[in-house]
């Protein structure tokens, strides 16, 4: 084979011709502007990573807190939350309160949450323990008590969400705050809100390793809400005033560093730019500091960055300048090259795998051969392997399909009489009850089902079950389920009922029953009745209770003479499984 030819097939050796050429082409140095390229690529490298850093940062703040900010705005529009605060002595109101602030505790990061009724003053609180379950009332608040204070001083700033860094001396804790203040027109029902333990935002949002780089959130009056530092944080309330000692601003020196810092917090908070950033000393230091402006929590993330650590000059050597230069050419030419020839092809090939690898074969089955180099060549294999694929998926995903369909029947319906089985049954009650509220169940019994197979044969009790659950589903309704629970005993559950209409939904499945005979053969037919035993279930209670309490009521009926309803109540006393044909 010709040397030109295995240059023409082979994608290595064009590249190492294209280097070596590139290699030779590449001529003089440009040491004259060391010092101009040095300070200039720092500065413009340093502000870059700044900007970045601070939009990094931004992201991590808001997406540690917003969410949490989210959920407490979301609670504090609750209407029993707000009806509650209204009337905190109605049981009612106070007990779907608990449950609402109960519901959301689960959701905040913290796992806790706290609610001061504004007319008493009283204040609830639950932790990620659910230590205080039962019992959230923890204290009622003092307007002469200091550590109370923050609580009136929220009271001021209006409806919404506000945060503040605060040591909670009744609770024993440090936290991020979010304080809701819950108003109706003009009047305050109340605060509510979650907190975000300091030690762990401060390790999960600031104290991210990070070489020459100091994060911190400073609110807007400049005191530091969150620093890797914890003896930097303002734990003030919002009556304190503000901590000189503990600002942005004590942390850097030096005539007008104060104005720009405070130009730069300007420019992020008018909405002109998301970041920016500038030069400020720091102990003594030139620093590049990046400030951004987190709108929806009222903060601001300040990033101080020590560039001669982030960037080392040493790199910036005459030598190394010189090498860099050379490699920069050789690569701006390479590149080019290399693009065309390769990454072209190479990304147009990404595309095909990227759909292939969501289910879309249909631009790998569209490859042309094209070259026969090693891309050519792997273009035409994943266009071959594409083809084959899709076959296999498409018969796969038919045979799954179906092999699905049959393991849920089986699974949960009764392969006789096609309604739910014991297994299916369990699934809906545990659906039904999540939901809450009182339901109805019903246990069904085909009055003399023995005799009906010793007198017809078992085909005719097959038909019976068939007929009788066909009639039971046609009664109940679209949102009752009903299911066969043994060989001629079948069961109901009728959500949302009451005692007249279990009473009344029964009485409808035995008319329906006994309305007309059941087709058992040509020409034959034969009657049937049915006894009832129904049970008023409450939320609570499990699938054994209720049906053992339904058994004990359908035991009854067959002792009383079958082909009657009987709704259990406190006298009759559950008992062992039994059964009376």
């Amino acid at each position: 084979m010709s040397f030109r030819r295995q240059i023409a097939d082979s994608l290595r050796a064009r590249v190492l011709v294209f280097v070596l050429l590139g290699f030779a082409a590449v001529a003089v140095p440009a040491y004259f502007a060391f010092q101009w390229v040095v300070n200039s690529t720092v500065v413009q490298l340093g502000t870059l990573f700044a900007e970045k850093q601070v939009l990094y940062d931004r992201h991590r703040g808001l997406g540690t807190l917003i969410r949490e900010v989210s959920l407490a705005e979301t609670l504090a529009g609750s209407q029993a939350v707000r009806d509650w605060a209204q009337d905190e002595d109605d049981p009612e109101r106070r007990r779907r309160g608990i449950a609402e602030l109960e519901h959301y505790r689960r959701y905040f990061a913290d796992g806790s949450y706290f609610f001061v009724v504004a007319d008493s003053g009283n204040y609830y609180f639950n932790d990620s323990a659910n230590a205080y379950a039962g019992d959230q009332y923890r204290y009622t608040l003092d307007p002469q008590n200091q550590d109370d204070a923050w609580y009136y001083s929220v009271l001021s700033l209006g409806e919404g969400c506000h945060l503040n860094v605060n040591n909670d001396a009744n609770l024993r804790v440090t936290k991020v705050w979010m304080n809701c203040v819950i108003r109706e027109g003009g009047k305050v029902l109340g605060v509510l809100g979650t907190g975000i333990d300091l030690s762990s935002f401060i390790q999960e949002v600031v104290n991210v390793p990070q070489r020459g780089v100091t994060s911190m959130f400073v609110d807007r009056q400049g005191m530091i809400q969150a620093h890797r530092d914890e003896t930097l944080v303002s734990l003030a309330n919002f009556e304190d005033g503000i901590d000189s000692k503990r600002t942005v601003f004590s942390l850097v020196s030096g005539a007008g560093n104060d104005e720009t810092l405070r130009r730069l917090m300007a420019d992020v908070t008018s909405g002109g730019m998301l970041a920016d950033s500038a030069f400020v000393t720091v102990n003594g230091k030139e620093t590049l500091v990046g400030i951004g402006y987190l709108d929806k929590l009222g903060w601001y993330n300040v990033t101080f960055m020590d560039i001669d650590t982030i960037i080392d000059r040493r790199l910036f050597v005459p030598i190394g300048l010189l090498l860099a230069a050379i490699m920069a050419v050789v690569t701006i030419v390479l590149v080019l090259v290399f693009k065309r020839a390769v990454l072209d092809r190479v990304s147009r090939l990404e595309h095909v795998v990227q759909k292939a690898r969501v289910g879309d074969y249909a631009p790998a089955l569209g490859l042309a051969a094209g070259r026969q180099d090693e891309i050519g060549r792997l273009s035409t294999a994943l266009a071959q392997m594409a083809s084959r694929v899709d076959d296999n998926t498409r018969l796969l995903e038919a045979r799954v399909h179906e092999r699905t369909e049959e393991l849920e029947r089986l699974a949960f319906r009764d392969a006789q009489s096609g309604i739910l089985n014991r297994r299916g049954f369990a699934d809906a009650h545990a659906r039904a009850i999540a939901k809450g509220g009182a339901y109805g169940i019903l246990l069904v019994d085909v009055d003399h089902f023995k005799q009906i197979n010793d007198g017809h044969g078992h085909a005719a009790g097959d038909a019976v079950i068939v007929a009788v659950a066909r009639r039971i589903e046609a009664t109940i309704g679209p949102d009752a389920f009903c299911a066969r629970w043994g060989g001629d005993e079948f069961i109901v559950l009728l959500p949302n009922g009451g005692p007249t209409s279990l009473r009344v939904k029964a009485h409808e499945i035995m008319r329906a029953a006994v309305g007309e005979g059941i087709d058992i053969g040509p020409n034959a037919t034969i009657p049937v009745s049915l006894s009832v035993g129904a049970y008023l279930a409450e939320g609570g209670d499990t699938l054994d209770v209720a049906t053992d309490m339904a058994d004990a009521a359908l035991y009854t009926a067959k002792q009383e003479g079958r082909g009657r309803v009987v709704v259990f109540d406190k006298e009759m006393r559950p008992s062992p499984r039994r059964h009376v044909a």
